[in-house]
């Protein structure tokens, strides 16, 4: 379903896998080392600004501007080592369904596809970088062409390792058939261009949706399908330069905010080689495992703490399955059903602080972080409650023979072994929510704190482990990143084309008022979150519902819960959402075993959401 790494971690680092030229392995190992280094410099750049600012009370006035410097070569070299390995997410179950050899010939086209992208936007992205080198910024007094050199020095690694796949490709010959198909596609565009300049809003549907849909059936990285779409709108149908593409992919994936992302990945990795996440899954195992349905009371408890000091999903699940589905398993725990349960935990479980949706959403439309992090605590737990209830109907039948209740004793030892690991999500929570700093800042003292006290008290980190962890980091934010790049440019082209005001009047005339606009919504985000995933689906649409939501009246909190909820939900349906196929990897259950299980705690959740879209006071009632 997908080569990200977050969802599958071969052992054998890809950059050491055979098959790649020595000037190629060579070339991956140093970026990784380079990539490795950045951001280790960007986690004590901005830990540093925060000890200065907070204990000695003198802010380090240059610190902000070159963090933003460092952290544009990091997202696209980053991107770079991602397209190395393999990591760029995609939805590949149209192909895996194909004969072998037409797969084959798909994925060289989707190869080609890429190419012509990323050579489109090279040079452009070098007149973009000149440009900016006339611009002096105020801190550093240094050119900005510094900075902005990271986009076409990216662009061009990228070409030469797509070039490079291509060249490799299994079937000469489907190089040459997928060229001549891009080619004519070329030509046919060229040649229809004067009638689609004139065709208005309709080149909407032929291109930002015809193409990405084409580009996402046939397994194109969804970065690229968004870019794909975009340059194919504007060379076909419009007279604008496709530097615009340059500067709004620069726009969308370089804001100060998102430095957060790649932090929290880190701490995840941190969670996850430490056991810290372990100790609260035991601790929370000792006090409720001897009730009726409390393995999965224990299962929705640690993914609700987990993930407030990952932020990820996947890193929730990794971390929760292997310590608890064997107790499950001997209590006669049907595997699907554990991880049918486990699966609508996480969606549960996306919207406690410090999940990365909540930051990018606060980014992309301008909200109060600390306002979403407030109400994505009580929204999941709201949601928590309903799987709960779900999970304790199921389990009216459990076999509870032979579950003895843990002695005090050994609660209190978990407990007291867990208290640090307990403490980081309500440090993290309490500093954004109550303005002592923000997301960024929080995110590396979170790291600090979790590498410290994980070294001390569990178990620690070796080098190796620590180098590998940062490389991970770095491949997995260059994927998102990109993706938050190309569809902020995807969504810019809409913003051009009128769309937002069709969409408006649309909305608009629907009877119903908002309660209508809160029910297209839902099934909106739904649906993209099963095609697109959460972070592109709200990048894409969130700027454009977002004024409709406020002239209706609807809080932008509240707005902004509904469309992640809706989002999350739409990951892990079946048979398309790309999170129902990870949480069957990570439990090591068949997909279609699962199948007729998942449905039922997905009910509970579609109920949470209808409450939470028709009673604000659910989610901005404690604002």
């Amino acid at each position: 379903m997908t080569t990200h790494r977050e969802f599958d971690r071969p052992s054998t680092p890809l950059s050491d896998r055979p098959g790649k030229s020595a000037a190629r392995r060579l070339g991956a190992a140093l970026l990784e080392a380079l990539l490795a280094g950045l951001l280790i410099a960007l986690v004590a750049l901005i830990f540093v600004g925060v000890v200065m600012r907070y204990f000695f009370n003198m802010p380090l006035s240059f610190g902000d501007e070159l963090a933003s410097f460092m952290f544009l070569w990091f997202v696209m070299l980053s991107a770079v080592l991602a397209m190395d390995r393999h990591e760029h997410l995609r939805l590949s179950i149209a192909v895996d369904l194909l004969p072998p050899r037409v797969a084959s010939f798909v994925n060289v086209l989707g190869m080609l596809i890429i190419a012509v992208f990323i050579l489109a936007l090279t040079p452009e992205a070098f007149r973009y970088a000149r440009a900016e080198s006339f611009i002096v910024s105020p801190g550093l007094d240094i050119s900005e062409g510094w900075r902005a050199a990271a986009l076409p020095v990216g662009f061009a690694l990228m070409a030469l390792i797509v070039c490079d796949e291509i060249i490799k490709a299994d079937y000469k010959l489907d190089i040459l058939f997928g060229a001549l198909v891009v080619g004519a596609f070329i030509v046919l565009m060229l040649f229809l261009r004067p009638a689609l300049l004139d065709l208005g809003t309709e080149n909407i549907f032929i291109f930002l949706v015809g193409v990405l849909l084409f580009c996402l059936c046939i397994g194109i990285p969804i970065a690229f399908c968004f870019g794909a779409a975009v340059l194919s709108f504007l060379s076909f149908s419009t007279s604008l330069p496709l530097s615009v593409i340059v500067g709004r992919m620069n726009e969308g994936m370089s804001g100060f905010i998102l430095l957060s992302v790649p932090i929290f990945v880190l701490l995840g990795c941190i969670l996850d080689a430490t056991g810290m996440g372990k100790a609260i899954v035991n601790v929370l195992g000792s006090c409720f495992g001897h009730v009726r349905a409390g393995m999965s009371y224990v299962l929705l408890g640690s993914l609700y703490l987990v993930s407030g000091i990952s932020g990820s999903k996947v890193s929730d699940m990794a971390t929760v399955a292997p310590a608890l589905f064997p107790e499950m398993k001997r209590r006669g725990n049907n595997p699907s059903e554990m991880v049918s349960l486990m699966a609508t935990g996480a969606i549960m479980a996306d919207t406690v602080p410090p999940s990365i949706m909540l930051i990018v959403m606060g980014s992309v439309v301008g909200i109060s972080i600390a306002s979403l992090f407030i109400s994505g605590f009580v929204v999941a737990f709201w949601l928590l409650l309903l799987l709960a209830a779900a999970a304790r109907w199921k389990a009216r039948r459990e076999d509870m023979r032979g579950v003895k209740r843990a002695t005090f004793a050994t609660m209190g030892r978990a407990l007291l072994f867990a208290a640090p690991a307990l403490a980081l999500p309500f440090l993290i929570r309490s500093a954004v929510t109550e303005g002592v700093a923000t997301a960024t800042e929080v995110s590396t003292v979170a790291v600090a704190y979790a590498f410290v006290i994980g070294s001390w008290l569990y178990g620690g980190i070796s080098l190796r482990k620590a180098y590998e962890m940062l490389v991970e980091t770095a491949a997995m934010s260059g994927a998102i990143m990109l993706i938050m790049g190309t569809a902020a440019a995807a969504a810019w082209a809409l913003t051009q084309t009128g769309f937002s005001q069709i969409l408006t009047d649309f909305v608009t005339d629907l009877p119903g008022g908002w309660v209508s606009f809160m029910i297209v919504t839902i099934l909106t985000f739904v649906t993209l979150g099963c095609m697109l995933e959460g972070l592109p689906a709200i990048v894409l649409l969130a700027p454009l519902m977002f004024p409709i939501a406020r002239s209706l009246g609807i809080h932008d909190v509240h707005y902004a819960m509904v469309i992640i909820v809706s989002v999350n939900i739409g990951m892990f349906i079946p048979p398309i959402g790309i999170g129902f196929y990870i949480a069957c990897s990570i439990g090591k259950v068949a997909p279609r075993e699962a199948l007729g299980f998942v449905w039922f705690y997905l009910g509970a959740l579609i109920v949470g959401l209808i409450l939470i879209a028709l009673v604000p006071a659910l989610t901005i009632g404690v604002l």
